[in-house]
C-alpha cells in the first residue's frame, strides 16, 4: 500500500509539474548590449530571480542597435508573450517601442534607461530604475570635497543620447559650477560610449596632449577603470589623481581595494532586475503596480568597499 500510495503521490508530482510548466509565465528581455559589466550583472539578476519564482524568460541582444531591438520587440508581440522588459539602446526610442506595445495590450517595463520624453506612460507600462543626476551628484560631490573645491578635471561621458550620459553629466556639470566647487576647472568632456578601451585611448590623448588633471569624472566604473590603465601606462601615481565612476562593479571594488579608484556610486543591478521582473508579472496579472519604481544610487568609498562585495 505505502508503495502504491508513493507511485500516486509521484503521479500526482509530475502531473501538477507538468501544469505549472504548461502554465509558466513567459516575459521577453529585450537588452540593448550584453557586452557591457553592470547590464550583464542586471540581465543576470532577471535571470536569478525568474528561477526563483518559476518564470520564463527570453534574452535577446539588440547589441547597441535601435531597429534591432524594435524588430525583438515585434517579435515578442508575435509570440504572445505574458510581458516585455526593456533596456533601451537610445533614450529616444522609448517613445516608439511604448507605443508599440501599447497598441498591441502588451506589458512593457523599462528597466534602467527611463525613456525621453515620456512623463506619463500607457496604462499598462511601467519603469524601474535609478534617479542618474542622483549618481552624478553624490560622485562629484565628493570628488569636490576630495580635491577642496580646486583643480582641474576631466569628464568621461557615456554614449551620448542615453539617460545616463544625460542626467549624470548634467548633475557633475551642475555641483562644478555650485559656489563650493567652482575652483575646478574642466580640462574636456568627451565620451567613450560606456567601455574600458576607448576610456583608455580617450585618457592616452589627453596625457599625450599635455593634460595633467587631478580628477577624473568618469559616467560609469568601466571608463574610469579604461582611465587608470592609461594614468599607470604613462607613469602618473594615482595618488596623484582622484578617479571616479559609477556601479560598483566588481572590478570597480576591487580596483578600489588596490588603491587606484577613489571612489564608486553603487547602482542596485538587484534591485532594478527584480524590480522589473516583478512589476511586470502585476502588470500581466491585473494586479496594481507602480508605473515609477527608483531604487536608490549609494556612495562608495574605500573605507565601505566590503559592505557592497556581494551586494550585486
Amino acid at each position: 500500500m505505502k508503495k502504491l500510495l508513493t507511485a500516486a503521490a509521484f503521479g500526482t508530482l509530475i502531473a501538477g509539474g507538468m501544469t505549472t510548466a504548461a502554465s509558466a509565465e513567459k516575459i521577453g528581455v529585450a537588452m540593448s548590449l550584453f557586452d557591457d559589466n553592470f547590464l550583464t550583472v542586471l540581465r543576470q539578476n532577471i535571470q536569478a530571480h525568474a528561477n526563483d519564482i518559476g518564470v520564463e524568460v527570453q534574452m535577446e541582444d539588440a547589441q547597441g542597435d535601435i531597429a534591432r531591438q524594435q524588430s525583438q520587440l515585434e517579435n515578442f508581440i508575435a509570440a504572445g508573450v505574458d510581458g516585455v522588459i526593456m533596456m533601451l539602446v537610445d533614450a529616444d526610442s522609448g517613445r516608439a517601442m511604448s507605443r508599440m506595445a501599447d497598441q498591441a495590450g502588451i506589458p512593457l517595463v523599462f528597466v534602467n534607461m527611463l525613456p525621453a520624453g515620456v512623463e506619463t506612460f500607457p496604462e499598462k507600462q511601467a519603469w524601474v530604475g535609478s534617479d542618474e543626476e542622483e549618481a552624478g551628484r553624490l560622485e562629484t560631490t565628493e570628488v569636490c570635497r576630495l580635491l577642496n573645491g580646486q583643480g582641474e578635471a576631466v569628464i568621461l561621458m557615456g554614449q551620448l543620447g542615453t539617460t545616463g550620459q544625460r542626467g549624470r553629466t548634467k548633475a557633475t556639470e551642475e555641483v562644478l559650477a555650485s559656489d563650493e566647487c567652482s575652483g575646478i576647472k574642466v580640462l574636456d568632456a568627451q565620451t567613450a560610449n560606456w567601455m574600458r578601451t576607448p576610456a583608455l585611448d580617450l585618457m592616452t590623448n589627453w596625457i599625450t596632449s599635455g593634460m595633467k588633471p587631478n580628477a577624473v569624472i568618469a559616467n560609469n566604473d568601466e571608463m574610469a577603470l579604461g582611465a587608470i590603465q592609461a594614468l599607470k601606462s604613462a607613469g602618473i601615481g594615482m595618488d596623484d589623481v582622484i578617479v571616479a565612476g559609477v556601479d560598483a562593479t566588481q572590478d570597480a571594488l576591487a580596483s578600489m581595494e588596490a588603491g587606484d579608484l577613489d571612489l564608486t556610486v553603487y547602482q542596485s543591478a538587484r534591485g532594478q532586475g527584480q524590480g522589473a521582473l516583478d512589476t511586470v508579472l502585476k502588470i500581466a496579472r491585473g494586479e496594481e503596480f507602480e508605473p515609477l519604481v527608483t531604487v536608490p544610487f549609494e556612495l562608495v568609498t574605500p573605507d565601505k568597499v566590503a559592505d557592497y562585495k556581494t551586494k550585486n
